[in-house]
């Protein structure tokens, strides 16, 4: 854990919740140990979409939609929301959900590989959520980077690992050090990206949010 526990257990004590059907949901995936973002992060990336008002968001890696869900119901009506998952066993579960929270008109879910599906999406995308897996990141970014507009918010969940990013790669169990180098590699190109303006917060397990300055704005910037 990033933040210390006891701090954590404070700030989930002042969370209002979502409503009825999405606390239910959070409740079944933690029993179920489904990974869904956590209770913190999520209550930062409301913030953001209340922000920014997206109308066109992109997430990729969707597990059971409860994040989709959670940013369908914090963006304004005409919004879209366009997500991709592709382990098979949760799809349905994502399907029934978005059927469930009225929201299958609002949700589109695409099936397979992200990497491929992206090449086929058009831009622009004002707000990218990513929540995949973990290796990938640095393989999709050059994807998401051509699908966000200038302007658009980029948040990548669990970058920091539960901490385990700021240690060597050798106090790290040896399955989980490609992860790690992939990570500290994605986390150098989003802060040294120069069409990003990129801020790391010890979020949950980690969240960097990034907005796409664009290069009008950089030469501006000189």
């Amino acid at each position: 854990m990033i933040v210390e526990e006891r701090v954590v257990s404070y700030i989930h004590s002042l969370d209002s919740g979502n409503g009825e059907f999405l606390d239910k949901l959070r409740f079944q995936a933690e029993e179920d140990k489904i990974p869904i973002i956590r209770q913190e992060t999520e209550q930062l990336l409301k913030v953001l979409l209340r922000l920014k008002q997206p109308k066109h968001i992109l997430e990729v890696g969707t597990a059971i939609g409860y994040s989709a869900l959670v940013m369908a119901a914090n963006v304004p009506e005409e919004s879209k929301i366009t997500t991709i998952e592709k382990y098979e066993k949760r799809i349905p579960l994502a399907y029934q959900n978005f059927q469930d929270a009225k929201m299958e008109d609002k949700i589109t879910l695409l099936e397979g590989d992200a990497i491929e599906i992206l090449k086929t999406l058009t831009p622009a995308y004002d707000f990218i959520f990513m929540d995949a897996a973990k290796g990938q990141y640095l393989n999709f970014f050059p994807e998401v980077m051509r699908l966000l507009e200038n302007g658009g918010i980029l948040v990548s969940d669990n970058v920091l690992q539960d901490g385990d990013i700021m240690e060597s790669r050798y106090l790290v169990t040896r399955r989980n050090r490609t992860i790690h180098a992939r990570m500290r590699e994605y986390l150098y190109v989003l802060t040294h990206t120069p069409q990003l303006q990129t801020s790391v917060l010890p979020v949950g397990d980690g969240l960097s949010v990034s907005v796409k300055i664009g290069a009008k704005i950089k030469e501006k910037i000189k």
